[in-house]
């Protein structure tokens, strides 16, 4: 029972998308499965083709990549209700040059490339979910490269405030600074301005 009521919480995003059919519905759920993850579990290394997009039902998860001088860049943070996926490694098979990493104990459902690609020959509704999806994210990887672009390291913080405060409860300090592109101290010193 609780396995559909997971279910129910991917079927109640995707269809704020598009119409979602019953037997769109069952396909989904025959060709993908639930999975228990643990905290700081990799999901995806570099190097690694990428073949699974992730749904989070619960927990959280980061995506990131090592600079030339080994530190981690983290470039999303995700938790429940959102997709997970290595764009660049999923849509063209080639090794990824990112990490997932689980922040959290999760439970996802994953579904391979595959299988995505039989749902989208098999229903046309779920290309249009699809594509709006992939909108929906292409938007927000576009204002969180321009945020890094166009504003401070105080005005990056605190749009992160306005937009995603969850993360100060759920991300450690020095993954953010991280996020925002400026150093743990400047972080530091920003938050006690506040």
């Amino acid at each position: 029972m609780q396995k559909l009521t997971y279910y129910e919480q991917l079927f109640k995003v995707f269809s704020l998308m598009g119409p979602l059919s019953n037997s769109l519905q069952e396909a989904i759920m025959e060709n993908s499965k639930m999975v228990e993850v643990p905290k700081k579990q990799k999901l995806l290394s570099e190097g690694q083709k990428s073949d699974s997009i992730y749904f989070i039902i619960k927990g959280g998860v980061r995506i990131f990549y090592l600079n030339k001088a080994g530190a981690e860049t983290n470039t999303w943070f995700l938790f429940e209700n959102e997709l997970v996926i290595s764009v660049y490694s999923f849509f063209t098979s080639q090794r990824s040059f990112e990490y997932i990493e689980t922040l959290e104990n999760c439970t996802l459902i994953t579904l391979t490339k595959e299988k995505l690609d039989w749902l989208y020959q098999n229903f046309l509704e779920f290309n249009i979910i699809g594509r709006r999806l992939t909108e929906l994210y292409y938007v927000r990887n576009e204002a969180q490269a321009n945020s890094l672009r166009m504003f401070s390291a105080k005005e990056r913080y605190q749009q992160l405030l306005n937009i995603q405060p969850q993360l100060l409860q759920r991300v450690s300090l020095g993954h953010i600074a991280s996020y925002l592109g400026i150093s743990a101290e400047t972080l530091s010193r920003i938050r006690k301005q506040q």
